[in-house]
């Protein structure tokens, strides 16, 4: 751990609360990644053995690995052949947006398949005993949408509360994130219980919040989202931000009080400097503490999307990225 991050877990919540950042300048650089680094919606999770293992978008659906959370390295495709169904939700075709997770001995990758602009999209679900890329077995469509619907099933994320309950959040523009109970036997949504609850959305103006990622920590629920414009290089928008609640299905509401229903979300991370578009991101909890694992458009490289990682500091109520 460096001098600097030891210092700043080393800070009081009243100081931590003033690193909140208000400019862009506050905001951290990436930590130094080095090797295969062009990524977009990372995922990552620590394996037993210590590997650390990525997927992205891409393809069928794109992997990294890492023995030092530093040095990563292209791997093959998590699907060495690409299931049937998703060419029904995209030409390509090819799957955006995974999410790996580690439950109860099976490895489990939610993951979306659409076209760009499109809400004609849907959920899928894969599951493997090592997570290693041929490894996967496509498990099938877990949710989805079409144009006559006013939500996007993209950008999912299981989260699993205390009493051993499954949620699945997801969504991207039209009328925001939002959240399905799953049955933990099969990986799909409960069939006792179909309602699709709200989390975050923008009544006014832009409608772009999209990629939600829950945690729980201190008591509380934190739903971290995207905003704004994604996958314009040097002209992205993109920019993450958080609010949190007391119940996992909301109201999510941020460090003011504004509900994320109502274009609500403190800052965590936006552009500064040659960083663009930070946002797609994850969170993974490793042996020194929670990270932010996410894209941002290297505006010193062409705008080419970079792998991102920090580590998040609680001490305020607040996750600052540092």
């Amino acid at each position: 751990m460096s001098r600097t991050r030891a210092a700043l877990l080393a800070l009081p919540a009243a100081a931590l609360l003033a690193l909140v950042p208000s400019t862009a300048s506050a905001y951290p650089n990436p930590g130094h990644v080095t090797g295969s680094t062009v990524v977009h919606d990372p995922t990552m999770l620590r394996t037993p053995s210590g590997q650390y293992l990525l997927y992205a978008t891409g393809g069928g659906i794109a992997n990294k690995t890492s023995t030092d959370r530093t040095a990563f390295r292209a791997g093959a495709d998590a699907f060495s052949s690409r299931p049937g169904w998703w060419s029904a939700y995209s030409s390509v075709p090819e799957a955006w947006a995974p999410d790996i997770s580690y439950q109860g001995g099976t490895y489990l990758m939610y993951y979306s398949v659409s076209k760009f602009g499109s809400n004609t999209s849907a959920i899928g679900l894969a599951t493997s005993g090592t997570g290693q890329p041929g490894s996967w077995t496509d498990r099938g469509i877990v949710h989805t949408s079409n144009s006559s619907s006013d939500y996007n099933a993209i950008d999912p994320n299981l989260f699993v509360d205390g009493d051993g309950r499954w949620w699945l959040s997801f969504g991207s523009w039209w009328t925001g994130v939002k959240m399905i109970q799953l049955d933990p036997g099969t990986g799909k949504q409960l069939s006792t219980d179909t309602t699709r609850y709200s989390l975050a959305s923008r009544p006014t103006g832009t409608k772009a919040v999209e990629a939600p990622f829950i945690v729980k920590r201190n008591g509380y629920y934190y739903l971290f989202a995207s905003y704004d414009t994604c996958c314009a290089g040097t002209g992205s928008t993109y920019k993450v931000k958080v609010g949190r609640a007391t119940s996992v299905t909301g109201p999510y509401r941020d460090r003011n009080g504004v509900s994320m229903m109502n274009n609500g979300g403190t800052p965590v991370l936006a552009s500064h400097g040659s960083v663009i578009g930070p946002g797609g991101q994850s969170i993974m909890k490793d042996v020194d503490g929670d990270l932010i694992v996410y894209h941002y458009y290297d505006g010193n490289d062409n705008g080419t999307p970079k792998l991102g990682v920090n580590l998040l500091n609680w001490s305020s109520g607040w996750p600052v990225a540092y």
